[in-house]
This record gives C-alpha cells, sequence and structure tokens, in this order.
C-alpha cells in the first residue's frame, strides 16, 4: 500500500536499540517498529492492529506476532488478555517497575481499551483484597465518552 510511512526519528531509534541492547536483544528492524509503534500508541495495540500498520512497511504478520513474544519474553512490552480472548501488547517502562500495575477500562459498547495508569487504589481497598488472594489485574468495564448516552 502505497502512503504508509512512519517519521523515523534517530533519538528514539537509538534508545529503543540500547534498550534491546540492555536486555541482550538483538535491535532488528522489526523488534525496532514494534517498539516505535507501542510506544506512540495511546491505549494497548492488538497484533491485528500492528500488522495493519506495519505490513505495509515490509514486515509480515508472522514476524510481527514473533516479535511480540520476543519483546513480551525479554519484559519489554507486556501482554495483556481483558475477557475477549485478545491479546493486547503495551510498552512497559524500563524506569518504573511497577509500569505493568495498572487497571484498564473497556467500553462495554464499542469495546475501546484504555489504560488507567493515573488510577491508585486506597489502602482500604487494599485491605478488602486481602480476603481473595493476590491480585493480578484489574478490569473496569463501562461506557466510554463517545458511547456513554447519559453524557449531554
Amino acid at each position: 500500500m502505497v502512503g504508509h510511512t512512519r517519521r523515523v526519528d534517530a533519538n528514539e531509534v537509538e534508545e529503543i536499540r540500547q534498550l534491546l541492547r540492555d536486555r541482550a536483544v538483538r535491535a532488528t528492524p522489526a523488534r525496532i517498529a514494534v517498539l516505535q509503534e507501542l510506544r506512540s500508541a495511546t491505549s494497548p495495540l492488538t497484533h491485528a492492529d500492528l500488522a495493519e500498520k506495519l505490513v505495509p512497511l515490509g514486515f509480515d504478520k508472522a514476524t510481527v506476532f514473533r516479535n511480540l513474544a520476543d519483546l513480551t519474553d525479554a519484559d519489554l512490552i507486556m501482554r495483556t488478555e481483558l475477557g475477549d480472548h485478545v491479546w493486547r501488547f503495551e510498552v512497559l517502562d524500563p524506569n518504573n517497575p511497577n509500569s505493568d500495575k495498572h487497571p484498564h477500562f473497556v467500553c462495554v459498547e464499542c469495546g475501546d481499551v484504555r489504560c488507567l495508569g493515573d488510577m491508585t487504589f486506597t489502602a482500604s481497598s487494599q485491605r478488602r483484597a486481602k480476603g481473595i488472594g493476590r491480585i493480578t489485574e484489574i478490569l473496569i468495564k463501562g461506557h466510554c465518552k463517545n458511547c456513554d448516552t447519559a453524557a449531554i
């Protein structure tokens, strides 16, 4: 497809190369492209989302999939399943060991997924969780601002 180009930022590419080297992962063009797309995303992306962006640039779907697995194994990205049997991927912040510990919001109407990284949980909510066991993920469902018919 003509017209699918991505602006290349040399500083960003070098930063990604260094992240990969720090994890002893080869800095291939496909890995760099996957990380660039995930870093620029405003919400977690599926393999299909990434393939739609990267196949026109010359990467095949299998290469994208393999690199998602490799980057997940290297703890550079995280894989999340939000109840719809679709894996979504997002970057982990190498400077924040808790960057994977945030809830997600899923719109029950349109399926839009958003990270809620700015949400915090009070001590009382953590105390109630003690009776359950270890909570590994929090998923909040509702209506996004576009689908919320109550919004006027």
